[in-house]
């Protein structure tokens, strides 16, 4: 079948068009320069610029496919978790299009999609142990086949990727804060400061990453006398490069260790050799490097999706839609948005 896949659960507005296993376009329209300023995704702006881009996006994703409205057999739509109002819009554009064409429709959970999504470029075999790591989510799955998930663990307050952009935003470096944490943090050495590691009491798989956002504000405050405020976060401009450097460096090693530490401890307590890694914090370079070393210091595999294929994009919700679609899965026009859906 050839799908058209949808993704509109942020701040993102994806199309991609799939033809069996052949990806023939992915096309995905960032917000970023749209909530920079306000040092986080604003949900009110992200449906309305969803609303302004979304047709737009989709003739894109066709148009490089190559490939007609009349030719496609089904649409993929993510239908949660997300922001509502960003859903809402790509549902409507799914459902008016199944509609209209008389096709199936198939809604997707968005983070089956990021469970999946390393089968657009390379075929693994089932089981295997999933991180999940992005700037909305931080959860450890057992994958034991399509559509077959176990949630092993989860974060009890901030998804790593909120604690990347909070970080940022104390240290002036703007929005999305992972990606400039990850490029100072290549010029800084990462045991300059010794931030706090949490363990969740009472389990081994569990994350936590709001106490570390605290020990960072303190060591500005302490080190520097800096009080954290909402209107704060010009340090760029107080405290010299190589600082900011180390800095960044120690806070992103405290992160890649609370994140590599429980994934590889519940794949051998599972045994389970491969584990897969994916979102847009699996873009990291340090954590891409610590969890291979460490894995193959224990006779595991670890695999990554591309970069383009770690953040949010309609790729990987063609692809679970697809799957879903050949084992007779359908939804009827009733399919509505749920912010906190579950896998």
């Amino acid at each position: 079948m050839i799908i058209l896949g949808l993704e509109t659960s942020c701040d993102d507005t994806a199309a991609a068009v799939l033809a069996g296993r052949d990806l023939r376009s992915s096309v995905v329209s960032s917000q970023d320069a749209v909530h920079g300023p306000y040092g986080g995704i604003v949900p009110e702006l992200a449906s309305r610029h969803h609303l302004a881009n979304i047709l737009a996006v989709i003739h894109a994703a066709l148009d490089k496919a190559v490939t007609a409205i009349e030719e496609v057999e089904g649409i993929a739509v993510t239908c949660g978790p997300g922001l509502v109002g960003s859903l809402l819009v790509g549902l409507s554009a799914a459902k008016g299009i199944a509609f209209a064409r008389g096709i199936p429709l198939v809604g997707v959970n968005h983070l089956e999609g990021h469970l999946l999504a390393i089968f657009l470029e390379r075929q693994i075999e089932f089981p295997y142990v999933a991180l999940l790591v992005s700037g909305g989510h931080t959860s450890l799955y057992l994958a034991e086949g399509p559509g077959q998930y176990r949630r092993i663990g989860a974060t009890r307050d901030d998804a790593a990727g909120e604690a990347f952009d909070k970080a940022a935003k104390m240290l002036g470096l703007g929005f999305p804060g992972g990606r400039v944490i990850d490029q100072l943090a290549r010029g800084g050495d990462p045991t300059a400061i010794r931030f706090p590691r949490a363990r969740v009491r009472g389990s081994k798989y569990e994350f936590s990453f709001s106490g570390l956002k605290t020990a960072l504000r303190e060591f500005l405050r302490r080190e520097h006398g800096v009080e954290m405020t909402a209107a704060s976060g010009a340090l760029r401009n107080v405290i010299p490069e190589r600082l900011l450097c180390d800095i960044a460096a120690s806070f992103q090693e405290a992160v890649v260790d609370m994140l590599v530490t429980p994934t590889l401890g519940v794949a051998e307590a599972l045994g389970v050799s491969q584990i897969v890694v994916s979102g847009g914090v699996s873009a990291n370079s340090r954590l891409r490097a610590r969890m291979e070393e460490d894995a193959r210091r224990r006779d595991l595999t670890v695999a990554f999706p591309s970069p383009r294929f770690c953040t949010d994009n309609a790729a990987m919700i063609a692809y679970a839609g697809a799957r879903r679609l050949e084992r007779g899965e359908r939804d009827d026009l009733s399919l509505n948005a749920v912010a906190s859906l579950p896998l």
